[in-house]
């Protein structure tokens, strides 16, 4: 018996979220802050994150580039569900898979 989604193959639920849909990325800021979530669309107003973390670099606290690693190393804490990091703030995205310990 045929089912409802036996034309569909793998892969092709949400295709126009772009290229990093669902990959969990590293959103670098021009200020201080840095952002780690799971990438759910990059859209003309930011980046929109779900289950992401982020870190701001302050006197004492980690640079953003050794919290990086850490989150590379052991993962993040989920403490935003979602999150928009609006564009004209996003210096860059990378994968967090990318990052070199």
């Amino acid at each position: 018996m045929r089912g409802a989604f036996d034309s569909l193959s793998v892969g092709t639920f949400h295709q126009d979220k772009g290229e990093l849909h669902g990959v969990t990325v590293v959103v670098d800021t021009d200020g201080p802050e840095v952002f780690v979530g799971r990438c759910h669309e990059v859209t003309p107003e930011g980046v929109v994150l779900l289950d992401a973390d982020a870190h701001a670099v302050e006197a004492g606290a980690a640079s953003k580039e050794e919290w990086v690693r850490r989150a590379a190393r052991y993962g993040v804490w989920a403490r935003h569900r979602h999150l928009v990091v609006p564009r004209q703030r996003v210096a860059s995205i990378r994968r967090l898979g990318d990052v070199a310990e």
